[in-house]
């Protein structure tokens, strides 16, 4: 009787989902209001929450239409036709997402240091009005600076949606429709409160120590991501070797490859079910019932690029620059801009622009055909 009112599985996928983009979006606007809360930084704040709402609202959107669009087609066909790409876009996903967390980390963990910059560069950021006409990199770059608010929440908000719709889809015919609502409000609400709990946390503790536990939440669960991308790819060849989803033989033989096991347990899948707790536990550590040697080196990986790439940049502000890759750095730039000043050729003729001072000290440029 009480299925035919409360999913339980339905409550684990909306509260591991909405966990995870909560942790993110709480993240951000403590981050904001810890470093920009003077009322001199009020309307920057307000414009860079703005940004978080409105990532958070699109990717909301965007996944309503597309889920709508796979729950109809899942229905209509009676098949779920989507699983044969579910685990490629995942994994894809995951890893932008876990490189977006692990950039935005190391800028976190440097604000209280560098407060009085980020705050003037925030600023400086929403301000700017000029777009550079110049290389699709230099407008893109100017595009994530201004808007690099709005990216992290779309992105994190429109993967988790996609994820929960689908999983959604893939346990929904073993229960009635009036099964749907209470699980999927309650998880929601239950993720959206653990956020909370995080938000106000972050705003009643000093900036570092916010600084320092924030960080590390974030990096545990770009960790995981990076781990359960590389799983995802890994187990799309494997569902496109077997011919079907893999999950839906459950835990046990058949589930995994064999070849590419570290270890393997017939219990505490994360997929299975909703996940229940290991569903928790896979949306913020990455946990895995069905280890393989990709997603084990993976995470490994991950971490100790972390620590090379923190060393790196806690001896380059100690010393004031690193020995071998700022020299090349400098000769690099130092090439571009003069290419950039010497002969622009078209059909066999350059223009040479040569830069000479005036007799009233001003300098002009002369142009020499050559």
């Amino acid at each position: 009787m009480t299925t035919n009112v409360f999913a339980v599985p339905i409550f684990f996928i909306c509260f591991r989902e909405c966990v995870e983009t909560s942790i993110i979006v709480s993240v951000l606007l403590s981050f904001l209001h810890q470093t920009l809360g003077a009322d001199s930084d009020a309307a920057t704040r307000k414009k860079l929450v703005k940004q978080v709402w409105w990532g958070v609202a699109i990717g909301l959107v965007i996944c309503l239409i597309i889920g709508g669009g796979m729950i109809g087609a899942f229905y209509g066909y009676g098949k779920d036709h989507f699983a044969s790409t579910e685990d490629l876009w995942e994994g894809i996903f995951s890893l932008i997402a876990s490189v977006i967390i692990t950039v935005m980390g190391a800028a976190l963990l440097r604000v209280n240091k560098l407060r009085e910059k980020w705050r003037l560069k925030l600023a400086q950021a929403l301000e700017e009005k000029t777009v550079p006409t110049g290389k699709w990199s230099d407008r893109f770059k100017h595009w994530a600076q201004k808007y690099f608010m709005f990216v992290l929440p779309f992105i994190t908000v429109l993967r988790e949606g996609l994820e929960a719709v689908v999983f959604i889809g893939g346990v929904s015919l073993s229960f009635p429709a009036s099964a749907f609502p209470l699980p999927v409000i309650t998880g929601i609400l239950a993720g959206i409160a653990v956020g909370y709990i995080i938000y106000r946390g972050g705003n009643q503790t000093s900036l570092q120590i916010f600084l320092v536990i924030s960080t590390c939440l974030l990096y545990l669960v770009a960790a995981g991501l990076c781990s359960r991308g590389v799983w995802y790819l890994e187990n799309n060849t494997w569902n496109h070797l077997i011919g079907g989803d893999a999950a839906e033989t459950g835990a046990g033989p058949g589930s995994y490859d064999i070849r590419q096991s570290v270890w393997h347990v017939n219990c505490c899948s994360p997929l299975v079910n909703g996940g229940g707790g290991w569903g928790i536990f896979n949306a913020i550590l990455g946990w895995t019932n069905s280890a393989t040697y990709g997603s084990v080196i993976s995470y490994n990986l991950y971490w100790l690029v972390v620590i090379v790439w923190f060393v790196m940049m806690g001896f380059r502000e100690q010393r004031g620059s690193w020995p071998l890759i700022d020299p090349l750095f400098r000769r690099s730039k130092r090439t571009s801009q003069r290419h950039s000043e010497e002969t622009i050729s078209s059909g066999g003729v350059g223009v040479l622009m040569n830069s000479k001072p005036s007799a009233d000290g001003a300098t002009r440029l002369q142009t020499t055909e050559v």
